[in-house]
């Protein structure tokens, strides 16, 4: 082997060791971190994806790319397409003889939801795992790109995540306005009574569309009694569940009967769709102007 030859060889496994070191780089191909730093070899252009969430569902077909999903969990009920894909459980406890049966490409799971023994014995079976965290309304928009570039649809991502965030910002300029920030109770569960703390989804819809939550705190769902919401005070009262079935319009009722709460007094009770607040996707921001005009109708 002469000088030249040598020289070759070192350079070569100089870039090897850099790219073992530094998978994120683009070295090996298709080897990619998801966001929550796992290793996963994503192929270049799949055909046959699972989705793990109802979150990733709605994201795959509002980048048009509905076509590529080979089954959904049992909670994916947005758009109306998702309704007729094969089932594969739900996303707390995905059944994987199921999603095995489906011979998926890869699959997109959820850290907030999916567990972890599941991507686990996916991977260990070939089935790449690419798995999201959208924490607030930055990440949900960053994780709408992500999501674009692992399955082409990069410009359609793009433009989606320009609209939500040329939403929020709207939201944000307009509530600046306002001269007071009414507290919000926004119940979650009926039986028993469940808010939102501070590290939730909808704590930061509430505090960004101009209210101040009244249930804030390191508790995520904090339960409450009747008395204790009463004691709140709350100007404004959100009824919503993650917990379909449940008679809403019958819930408000309910609140109607006492009339010393300023939210009930001042005709504030608003009953709205949970998925609008509780799934990280484009809808979001839906939910956030939702709850602007809800907090500020003055405003809007």
């Amino acid at each position: 082997m002469g000088w030249l030859d040598m020289f070759r060889f070192f350079i070569a496994a100089a870039l090897l060791s850099v790219c073992l070191i530094w998978p994120p780089l683009g070295c090996p191909a298709g080897l990619q971190h998801d966001q929550v730093g796992r290793p996963v070899a994503v192929p270049e252009n799949p055909v046959r994806v699972v989705s793990l969430a109802p979150s990733i569902t709605e994201i795959v077909f509002a980048l048009g790319e509905g076509k590529r999903l080979a089954g959904v969990t049992d909670h994916c009920d947005f758009p109306p397409q998702a309704l007729g894909l094969p089932r594969i459980g739900s996303y707390v406890h995905p059944d994987l003889e199921r999603i095995v049966a489906l011979k998926p490409d890869f699959c997109i799971g959820t850290r907030d939801g999916n567990p972890k023994e599941l991507v686990d014995r996916l991977t260990g079976l070939g089935i790449p795992v690419y798995v999201v965290n959208p924490k607030d309304l930055r990440t949900a928009v960053e994780t709408v790109v992500e999501m674009g570039r692992l399955l082409g649809a990069d410009g359609k991502a793009l433009e989606l995540a320009a609209d939500m965030r040329n939403r929020i910002d709207t939201v944000k300029h307009t509530v600046s306005r306002a001269t007071h920030r009414p507290g919000v109770f926004f119940q979650i569960g009926v039986v028993p009574i469940v808010a939102v703390g501070t590290n939730t989804f909808i704590h930061e819809l509430i505090e960004t569309a101009g209210g101040s939550n009244l249930t804030r705190g390191p508790t995520a769902y904090p339960r409450y009694s009747r008395e204790q919401v009463l004691a709140l005070g709350p100007e404004i009262l959100v009824i919503t569940s993650m917990t379909r079935g449940q008679d809403f319009e019958q819930v408000k009722e309910e609140w109607k009967r006492w009339d010393g709460v300023p939210a009930v007094r001042n005709g504030r009770l608003h009953v709205v769709d949970s998925n609008l607040f509780d799934r990280p996707t484009p809808r979001l921001v839906q939910g956030l102007e939702i709850l602007a005009r809800i907090i500020h109708p003055d405003l809007f």
